[in-house]
């Protein structure tokens, strides 16, 4: 089974599934491709050392955020034509709070990205692996487009957003710099909700963990408030985390995510999904050809 191909312009929410009667929720969410790096740190899954000094040194900060701002353009450019293998698990929330239920699936993974005419355009695809059983009366939330949610820091979007050091962290020795975003009103947007066929912007402030030497980003959280609660929206956040990954033919190494976790809520419904990824490759296109014999 391959699941259809998705194009995705900047802003242009994907997904399926309804999840009110007639009205439905399609999500992009969110997510990221690699940053050019050259060290090994990873990025912070829980309680870190902080730093020595107590002051925010912001010139530091802002150093870093323009080196992950062109790291990230030079991603999109060059080299975001990736395949990976994926795993989701796709959890519903009971109102108790613990898990209700709860679907796995696996596929093959593949991002392409092309920059024609000045216009960054994505696609994606899944290939499914394992399939799991589906209850037909479930509603689950299908989260995907996870490939725009580092476009935060691409210099397309440097206007739509307020950045501000908010200290650092060291992890494994490494010093990591802590930049906070908010979005500035009226500003366009990576990430998206359609309701009854209608996009809807969605304000997204968070943080971003940036390698203080390299600029790479090895962690971004973002979320919204209830300032869609009118649209049905209680709140939504994710969590994304990178590693180094090594790239063969040429020799080149990018940091990609490693895991996304989103959670979203309603004030009927809640649902929470994780995706994996692992086993990255650069894809390549083959074509074959055949000579028959004269007759």
């Amino acid at each position: 089974m391959t699941c259809t191909r998705q194009t995705l312009f900047l802003g242009a929410p994907v997904g399926r599934k309804l999840l009110r009667g007639a009205c439905s929720f399609l999500l992009l969410l969110l997510g990221s491709l690699g940053l050019c790096a050259a060290s090994q740190a990873q990025a912070p899954s829980g309680p870190q050392t902080p730093a020595a000094t107590s002051s925010v040194d912001s010139s530091a900060a802002m150093q870093a955020l323009a080196h992950a701002r062109e790291s990230v353009e030079k991603f999109f450019e060059r080299s975001a034509n990736v395949v990976c293998a994926e795993s989701i698990t796709q959890t519903i929330i009971g109102q108790n709070g613990k898990p209700a239920y709860r679907e796995e699936s696996k596929y093959d993974y593949q991002l392409e990205a092309s920059n024609a005419n000045g216009t960054l355009k994505l696609v994606e695809s899944r290939d499914a692996r394992k399939l799991p059983f589906r209850d037909p009366a479930r509603t689950l939330l299908v989260t995907n487009g996870f490939a725009s949610l580092l476009l935060i820091v691409h210099p397309q979007y440097e206007t739509s957003y307020q950045f501000q050091p908010a200290g650092e962290e060291v992890v494994d020795g490494i010093t990591l710099e802590e930049i906070h975003f908010t979005p500035i009103p009226g500003a366009s947007s990576p990430a998206a909700l359609r309701l009854r066929g209608r996009n809807y912007p969605l304000p997204l402030s968070g943080m971003i963990w940036i390698e203080k030497d390299t600029g790479a980003i090895t962690r971004m959280t973002a979320a919204i408030d209830s300032s869609l609660s009118d649209l049905g929206l209680k709140g939504m956040s994710s969590d994304i985390h990178y590693a180094l990954v090594q790239f063969h033919d040429p020799e080149e190494a990018y940091w990609m995510p490693l895991s996304a976790t989103i959670d979203l809520e309603t004030p009927l419904q809640h649902w929470h999904n994780v995706h994996r990824f692992t086993s990255y490759r650069r894809f390549r296109a083959t074509i074959q050809i055949e000579m028959g014999k004269a007759q």
